[in-house]
């Protein structure tokens, strides 16, 4: 990082006064607004104190905070500011702060930091946190770091590295409290207070075999209210849900869910119990995996605010000349009815209306069944029934749009004819829509493509053309 220099003692004795005003005002319990999201007034006076060189003034400021709000701090701070802001907060910004923000925003901080420093953050986090800070590094700079830490920690991290991205392995910690089965209360207990090195933070004891096979699981309030003779297998709790190392975050996060789970045990191929996660662990992947999918369906990419700009354009630009692409060929249905649409220019502008509406049919029905398919309520045991439910849905909602429309068109134009073929067109498209927001994302997740990635092109596609093509083709037949 850049050092900032210390105050120069002869500064502005009324700018001293304002930045030790701030200080006295920002009691902890004033920091926060009603959303609890630091201040305005608080993040400026902090940027003011840097920019004036009154680094104490700023870390008095920011001592109360938890290190999830400096990391918020240093996410409001403009990107050209986070260095200094970073050096003058000093060791403020530590392990645990890294490990709370914004990848792209740590990425900006780290890339200041020598590698020791690095290093000596990760050495500090749990294993999962310090992968977290190193996996986005380049191969140089992260084979750096890793030189740098101790080798128990090399050794740790060089080993979740291995396995892929997003997986359990990545997701995983390793430091845990395991026992062997023949172990009584007593003597776990006894282990626990002897043995100094152990994690401190754990409300769950693994019971393995000789193996190093996890046969059961025991919370740590039994192991406290139970006599010292009792034997550790016959208190624990043999039924466990064991996480693949290798299994996607996602479908770990599912079987938290499902299972109501605070910890869980990861094992390897040969069912040896490896690390296990956290409930803490997957609260971050189930907003992170809920959010990535709404953001996919836009075509907006990681939709980051801290995302370089030319990274945010060439994600959006990719996406918007697609959709560039399926309106040019939208557009083209129409012009097949160019002669049609010249005998009767009203029906130019009541086609949007058509597709329009088909559109926002086929996205409800296309966000209910992407969520379905990731949530694994819509499988292959009741696709049939959702795909029926769904043409019902659309069966109705497009009666009643259809009555809607007909009815107001024809006594806005006085002419019965143009209302019902705008009726039967809304009702055809809406049943176009509702199937193929559901079918497009089965259809996807068969061919093993995200769903949430692709559909929303190939929807909006299929409603503006059937849009398009069933209203200007019954106005053609019906003699508009």
């Amino acid at each position: 990082m850049n050092e900032v220099g210390a105050a120069d003692p002869l500064t502005d004795v009324e700018d001293r006064d304002t930045a030790e005003n701030a200080v006295e005002t920002a009691a902890p319990d004033s920091l926060h607004d009603e959303d609890d999201r630091l201040k305005p007034e608080f993040v400026t006076a902090v940027l003011d104190a840097v920019e004036e060189g009154h680094n104490e003034e700023a870390r008095e400021l920011v001592s109360p905070l938890h290190p999830a709000d400096i990391a918020d701090l240093l996410e409001l701070t403009p990107s050209e500011q986070r260095g200094e802001v970073a050096a003058a907060l000093g060791d403020l910004v530590g392990a645990e702060v890294l490990s709370e923000l914004n990848d792209y925003v740590r990425d900006d901080l780290i890339d200041a930091l020598a590698p020791e420093q690095i290093a000596e953050f990760a050495g500090e986090l749990d294993t999962d946190d310090a992968v977290a800070i190193i996996e986005d590094m380049d191969s140089e700079d992260q084979q750096a770091v890793l030189d740098a830490l101790a080798p128990e920690d090399r050794a740790a991290i060089e080993s979740a590295l291995s396995y892929p991205e997003e997986s359990a392995g990545r997701l995983m910690q390793r430091d845990l409290i395991a026992v062997p089965e023949h172990m009584s209360v007593g003597q776990v207990i006894d282990y626990l207070r002897d043995n100094s090195d152990l994690t401190s933070d754990f409300w769950e004891i693994f019971v393995v075999d000789e193996a190093h096979k996890p046969i059961g699981t025991c919370q740590l309030s039994w192991v406290l209210t139970c006599p010292r003779g009792i034997a550790i297998s016959d208190l624990m709790k043999r039924e466990q849900t064991l996480i693949p190392v290798d299994m996607d975050q996602e479908e770990v996060a599912l079987r938290f869910q499902k299972y109501a789970l605070i910890s869980a045990a990861v094992v390897d191929g040969s069912g040896r119990l490896v690390g296990m996660i956290t409930v803490d662990d997957i609260l971050h992947i189930v907003q992170e995996e809920a959010g990535e999918d709404v953001l996919r369906l836009s075509g907006a990419g990681d939709g980051d605010i801290n995302q370089p700009i030319l990274m945010t354009v060439r994600t959006r630009l990719s996406w918007l000349i697609v959709n560039l692409g399926t309106a040019i060929f939208a557009a083209s249905v129409v012009g097949f009815f160019q002669e049609t649409i010249a005998k009767y220019v009203v029906l130019a502008v009541l086609m949007p209306i058509v597709s329009g509406m088909g559109g926002n049919a086929g996205t409800q029905t296309m966000a209910v069944a992407v969520r379905a398919l990731a949530t694994n309520q819509l499988t292959s045991s009741n696709t049939r029934r959702n795909i029926l439910r769904e043409f019902r849905i659309a069966l109705a909602n497009g009666s009643v749009l259809g009555c809607l429309i007909g009815v107001a068109v024809g006594l806005i134009y006085q002419n019965h004819d143009l209302g019902i073929v705008i009726a039967m067109a809304m009702l055809f498209n809406n049943l176009v829509a509702g199937l193929a927001g559901i079918l497009v994302p089965l259809t996807l997740e068969k061919a093993g493509v995200d769903p949430a990635v692709s559909s929303a092109v190939f929807v909006t596609t299929l409603t503006d053309v059937m849009g398009f093509f069933s209203f200007l083709g019954l106005a053609t037949l019906w003699g508009l």
